[in-house]
């Protein structure tokens, strides 16, 4: 058995680019002071660590370095943005492949009898699922909650239309960038009020990281209080932004981090990272549809960013993922923490996913492949 080959950075990306993890040691071990609680040399360094992180992802994504709110992870910034908005009476329109990251905040408030919801049917024309959002507007609707790109099939939601729509009817748009962003080339120029994103995905930062930015046009309700560093002698939580929304201190080594996979993202290039990307889901795409039973859920006329979900004829896809797992292929199979998505897609039983990454490559993809045509010749591995 050769080393793992990962196929899941849907999930999380894995590995990280090594200058990641140099920014993450270096801030633990140089940086190690509170930001913003104290004069001295190290929470200096620390504050200055975090704010050049805002720096970047203010130019990445559009917007002023203070609306940039660091999270624990997107579901955390869905929340802040979520319940931090809306109130009693409100209507939300959502999509039908969200991930449960917004799904449960949503549902949660309206099964306490704070809100109401709508789920817009996805179509793979953009038209129908603009119409589909537009026909659910209510005298109560106060935002739109929609994913940038679907974690399951990957399909590309019509986010600028979307965010068109929702400046024609004075929406608030709230969008979920944790399949998105550093892959699409989004920005709040997009129409979007409120973009939470993940920094462990597809922006290259390390688990626990996360950000809502903001463009500053939305008063948010903070749902935690305490130190922020400022406004001390006051018992009240600051209300202006990012100190309002980030209470306690702060992941600096984490966030120096993410600045890292940000800035090597830029270097790079998102668009030759999802050219490379893209060209592995092709590959597998065209090695699947030559498996004589296997399924691969696209859509011609759909756009996708670098995520496949598939299944193999007579093989649930738990199986598929575990047999594949045994020869060394980390791959995320079941419902993804998107039941929205599967009874979109009509699967119950979820599907096999892979989501390569810019360290992947075709030769990888090629074994991958040649191990999912074995269907049956299950591998018994000895532990050593």
């Amino acid at each position: 058995m050769r080393n793992p080959v990962y196929f899941d950075n849907a999930a999380t990306t894995f590995p990280k680019p090594p200058v990641v993890l140099r920014a993450f040691q270096n801030a633990a071990r140089f940086a190690g002071g509170n930001p913003g609680r104290g004069g001295h040399i190290l929470s200096r360094r620390a504050g200055e660590t975090v704010y050049h992180a805002r720096e970047t992802a203010a130019a990445l994504f559009g917007a002023e370095p203070e609306n940039v709110v660091f999270t624990m992870n997107c579901t955390h910034a869905l929340n802040l943005a979520i319940r931090g908005t809306l109130r009693k009476g409100d209507h939300v329109i959502i999509s039908g492949i969200e991930h449960n990251s917004a799904a449960r905040p949503v549902a949660a408030m309206a099964e306490d009898g704070l809100i109401s919801y709508s789920v817009a049917p996805v179509s793979t024309d953009d038209a129908e699922t603009v119409a589909a959002f537009r026909a659910r507007i209510r005298p109560q609707t106060k935002a739109i909650i929609c994913t940038l790109a679907g974690n399951v099939t990957g399909q590309i939601m019509p986010y600028r239309e979307l965010g068109a729509l929702c400046r024609e009817k004075g929406l608030i748009f709230i969008a979920d960038g944790a399949q998105g962003c550093g892959i699409l080339p989004v920005t709040l120029q997009d129409g979007i009020h409120l973009l939470c994103t993940a920094g462990h995905k597809g922006l290259y930062g390390l688990m626990g990281t996360g950000m809502l930015i903001s463009d500053g046009t939305v008063t948010l309700r903070p749902l935690m209080q305490g130190g922020t560093g400022t406004q001390s002698a006051s018992l009240q939580q600051p209300t202006d932004l990012p100190e309002a929304l980030e209470a306690g201190t702060v992941n600096v080594p984490g966030i120096a981090a993410l600045d890292a996979g940000m800035q090597w993202i830029v270097q790079r290039g998102a668009a030759g990272i999802a050219a490379h990307e893209n060209a592995l889901c092709d590959m597998l795409t065209e090695g699947l549809r030559r498996i004589p039973g296997a399924v691969v859920y696209r859509d011609p006329n759909a756009k996708y960013v670098p995520v496949v979900s598939f299944a193999l004829a007579d093989e649930m896809p738990d199986d598929t993922a575990a047999r594949l797992a045994e020869k060394g292929f980390c791959l995320r199979a079941g419902l993804q923490c998107a039941p929205l998505a599967h009874q979109t897609l009509g699967t119950p039983g979820g599907t096999v996913r892979f989501s390569p990454s810019a360290m992947n490559t075709p030769e990888q993809v090629k074994w991958l492949l040649s191990a999912a045509a074995e269907r049956g010749k299950r591998v018994h591995i000895t532990a050593k």
